[in-house]
């Protein structure tokens, strides 16, 4: 009778387990959130570049991007960790944006922060969306990720004007968000992306000719805007077999008044000093800290290395961005930006760290670094 019951339960146990693994399969093959896959034809051009060996894309000096076993379950587990501050206590409080304040805007340029490194940018009288993640975690579903650290964005897809143009810097989940790009793309009239990343966004129903794919150092004019895609220490993947297949970029947007730049995710590398020399100095550059950890140094920067990094590239106006949103690493949430603060001390540098939804006007926020991310923690305890 035992062996029965036993027999019973190895088949029930085999069936859900069998059940579990076609679902996860079906899931990996069917769900659009993984995006597309470079063609032939595109895989050919990719193959013309010093920077893709393979069938992958390479780091400039061919940094490492792998991570063993043991460092992966290292990562793993601290990600599903609840340690104490790596999440804030209470919401982030953000400031609302109006519709109305950013139809037909035509004055100076100026940004919106969404908080991590999604911005709008209103230059020339045209709007620039940069890796627009508007969703609530950075991963293919849910359950695989932490929520946003906000209870609501500034403003919602709906209510944004129309988007003459979006920049993408890479296609990890944090910055290219397939329900945030299915809202968008009946809005936006073009689309910017390094190598490969343009396969993600045909496959969710966007037509080519607004795709427009850049390799590293290529330059292309959007109207009276230059934008460049300028190199980053980094890596691409959204699936389990894709990784290194599309290429990740910084970007430069250049017009006759306004030199700004954005860093994408990197770690720390000789590229921001040759990006520096050949087209800064900058106005304003957004610039990656946070999401760092020992596992992962060479793709992701330390605080001090990000001021190290904003005056390789020349910034007169520094803004730290890749926090304030999520959780992707085991550091305290406010920590990046105290840490950068601190090792700014010694540097003659300009940085602001503007709210989530306040407006940043260049020219007049020369050095906005009041401490609000003090405030959510004090009224937490």
């Amino acid at each position: 009778m035992l062996k029965l019951i036993l027999k019973k339960m190895g088949i029930i146990i085999g069936i859900g387990i069998l059940i579990l693994v076609l679902g996860i399969i079906l899931f990996l093959y069917l769900s659009p959130q993984f995006g597309g896959t470079p063609t032939a034809v595109q895989e050919e051009k990719f193959s013309l570049t010093n920077h893709y060996k393979e069938g992958k894309f390479i780091n400039s000096g061919n940094v490492d991007m792998s991570m063993g076993l043991q460092d992966m379950g290292k990562s793993i587990v601290g990600y599903f960790k609840q340690t104490k501050g790596v999440i804030p206590e209470q919401p982030i409080l953000v400031e609302t944006i109006l519709p109305s304040d950013l139809l037909n805007y035509t004055g100076k340029i100026r940004l919106f922060w969404f908080g991590h490194s999604t911005f709008l940018l209103q230059i020339q009288s045209k709007n620039i969306l940069i890796d627009p993640m508007f969703g609530e975690v950075p991963a293919p579903h849910p359950m695989l990720g932490s929520k946003r650290f906000s209870n609501h964005l500034p403003i919602t897809i709906k209510d944004l004007p129309r988007i003459d143009a979006v920049l993408i810097s890479h296609d990890h989940y944090d910055h290219l968000d397939y329900d945030s790009i299915s809202k968008l793309k009946d809005k936006v009239d073009a689309f910017y992306t390094p190598l490969g990343v343009g396969s993600h966004l045909e496959s969710w129903g966007i037509s080519k000719d607004k795709i427009h794919e850049l390799d590293w150092w290529e330059e292309i004019m959007f109207s009276d805007l230059k934008f460049v895609c300028t190199p980053a220490q980094h890596f691409s993947g959204r699936g389990i077999s894709d990784k290194a297949k599309t290429l990740w970029s910084s970007w430069i947007i250049t017009s006759k008044d306004d030199n700004i730049f954005f860093s994408g995710d990197s770690g720390y590398g000789k590229h921001f000093k040759d990006i520096g020399e050949k087209y800064g100095p900058f106005d304003f550059a957004m610039i990656e800290c946070g999401q760092y950890n020992t596992l992962w140094h060479d793709i992701h920067m330390y605080p001090e290395e990000t001021v190290q990094a904003a005056l390789d590239v020349k910034a007169k106006l520094m803004m730290p961005i890749h926090w304030g949103a999520f959780k992707l690493a085991m550091h305290e949430w406010n920590e990046p930006v105290e840490r950068l603060l601190e090792a700014s001390k010694t540097q003659n540098i300009n940085i602001i760290v503007p709210k989530i939804g306040q407006e940043i006007q260049i020219e007049k926020d020369t050095n906005n670094t009041e401490a609000w991310w003090d405030e959510v923690n004090a009224e937490a305890n």
